[in-house]
């Protein structure tokens, strides 16, 4: 029995039918090296031979009566894999084109909560590296034990239909493969179990590294453990209410040391420091979302990435993976007509997992609000201007982490605030804390497979929730960067138009890299190592004393 993190039930507390807060993914794979097609009861039993490398895959939600304390995670002893798996075979001469609007159909449903917290769907019978083909929502053969999307019936009960846009660059990749049949698997795992990060690790873990298919070896004995009594959890939950006043007392303390010194730094006007509560701008992206959906992905080279970097000096690879976005975004921006006066500000989620002590499950995370310097005309400069403010506000992360900051909320109070905020539509009447998250999530750039077929490309998605109609995630894979823009087009119209500003802001930052380098005009900020505290605190009442000597004269 291990309780969920606040961070961890905070993804609960804010999940609803039209806000589903599980993380996607489609994953492609070439089955052209197989000499047959890979079947799904192989594939079945594959993965139950592996269950045992990600325990949450066998654990359900145990909540605690009155919600008194957050949820526990608890051995399914009802599990059955055939609960979590659907089987879809395309109709004959069905395409990528299909494929991904059979994945919006099932990723936009919520997961049960009756059982463990994911879902895979194999699809069959279509060819891989083609875009033809129509929105397939014709011809499609779904045969399954149980319903495909893991939860409520389709969308269309609702009237509701969310999109899911192809990859423009998949077809041009895989030439060679065209007319191969492919499959793929639709997988939604919930944030209350995994991150983005975690995701990533669990479909490496999954996965294999070797094109010869490995023996599928029977799968290990598993006894789950006993279902604790209503008494138990009871007993738990006032144990932990027992420490929560020490556990506040410790937090506001931290919470109270790092607004001393933002208050400091912030009058010295030195440091780009984590923006003030409800202080980004409007913008296109912060309105009321609905339930309709859009992902659009595309991908370019890492080495051209890589070689921004290189040219631009004292940068790292996800600034210019994060100076790409900003670009994109602005440009979106100005074709929409929307103010740029004022920068963006994106949350950027940051793993803290030990490298010795490494669980691939839960969010272990923390956040950072950047300031993406968007108001700043050059696309080089702008990467090196994210740069100083990712590395000022580096101490300030660290001081209060996202799951810290979420504990100094008790159970109930975190449900009721998450609810109220949705409902009261909070985020509408002030302005919005950050305008949208952006994750950069590195992955193998060595080939997996699965039974011999190759992984050729992965979209994912991430979940919307109130106010913030747009979520990007960056995923690479074999010497690629696949930008993933989750969307709802009831708010962010136009979401087709992002592959096309992609390619136009990267081919914008490779031209203007050169000439930031050669100019080298240093516009960092200033260094305050040099700076004690009395002369910080000296600086502090000198700003004030001429303030008040202004006032006199006048």
């Amino acid at each position: 029995m291990r309780q969920l993190s606040e961070l961890d039930a905070s993804f609960l507390y804010l999940e609803s039918e039209t806000a589903p807060m599980h993380i996607g993914g489609v994953y492609l794979f070439d089955a052209s090296n197989r000499n047959e097609p890979l079947p799904f009861s192989t594939f079945v039993a594959y993965l139950r031979s592996r269950l045992h490398v990600v325990p949450v895959f066998r654990q359900r939600l145990k909540e605690i009566p009155l919600r008194l304390g957050r949820p526990y995670w608890i051995d399914d002893p009802d599990f059955s894999i055939e609960r979590h798996l659907a089987y879809v075979n395309l109709a004959e001469h069905s395409h990528q084109s299909d494929l991904m609007a059979l994945a919006s159909k099932i990723l936009e449903e919520p997961l049960k909560r009756d059982r463990p917290l994911w879902h895979i769907t194999f699809v069959d019978g279509f060819t891989l590296g083609d875009e033809r083909g129509g929105e397939g929502e014709n011809g499609v053969r779904r045969t399954s034990s149980s319903d495909p999307g893991g939860g409520r019936a389709g969308a269309g009960d609702h009237g509701v239909r969310r999109r899911l846009s192809s990859d423009p660059d998949l077809g041009g990749e895989h030439q060679s493969s065209s007319g191969n049949k492919g499959f793929a698997l639709i997988v939604k795992l919930h944030h209350a179990a995994i991150d983005a990060f975690s995701g990533e690790e669990i479909i490496g873990k999954l996965l294999e590294y070797t094109p010869e298919p490995r023996p599928i070896t029977p799968p290990r004995p598993w006894q789950p453990c006993p279902e604790p009594s209503e008494e138990r959890v009871m007993l738990q939950a006032g144990a932990n209410l027992l420490r929560t006043p020490l556990q506040v007392t410790s937090l506001a303390m931290t919470a109270a040391e790092a607004t001393a010194r933002g208050v400091i730094h912030k009058q010295l006007r030195k440091l780009p420091l984590p923006l003030p509560l409800f202080s980004a701008p409007n913008s296109p992206f912060n309105r009321q979302i609905t339930a309709n959906r859009q992902i659009v992905a595309t991908t370019v080279e890492l080495s051209r990435l890589k070689a921004v970097k290189a040219t631009l000096g004292d940068v790292t690879l996800n600034d210019v993976v994060l100076g790409l976005c900003a670009e994109t975004l602005r440009r979106y921006l100005v074709t929409q007509k929307a103010d740029t006066d004022r920068s963006l500000v994106a949350m950027t989620p940051i793993s803290v997992r030990s490298s010795s002590l490494r669980r691939a499950t839960g969010n272990q995370m923390s956040a950072m609000l950047l300031d993406l310097a968007t108001n700043e005309p050059d696309p080089a400069k702008r990467i090196r201007q994210i740069h100083w403010n990712a590395v000022a506000s580096e101490p300030y992360r660290e001081a209060i982490a996202a799951d810290r900051l979420t504990e100094l909320l008790p159970s109930t109070m975190l449900a009721l605030s998450a609810r109220l905020y949705s409902e009261l539509q909070i985020a509408q009447r002030y302005q919005p804390v950050f305008n949208l998250p952006i994750t950069n999530v590195p992955g193998p750039q060595v080939p997996l497979y699965l039974q011999g077929a190759r992984l050729v490309r992965q979209y994912n998605t991430a979940p919307l929730f109130d106010s913030m109609g747009l979520v990007i995630v960056a995923v690479s894979y074999q010497g690629k960067l696949t930008l993933n823009f989750t969307l709802c087009p009831d708010v962010v119209a136009d979401g087709m138009s992002f592959p096309d500003l992609v390619e136009e802001s990267l081919a914008s930052i490779e031209s203007c890299a050169p000439e930031v380098a050669l100019a080298d005009s240093g516009d960092a900020p200033r260094e305050v190592a040099g700076q004690s505290l009395t002369d910080e605190a000296l600086t502090l009442l000198e700003s004030a004393l001429r303030k008040t000597l202004k006032r006199f004269r006048a």
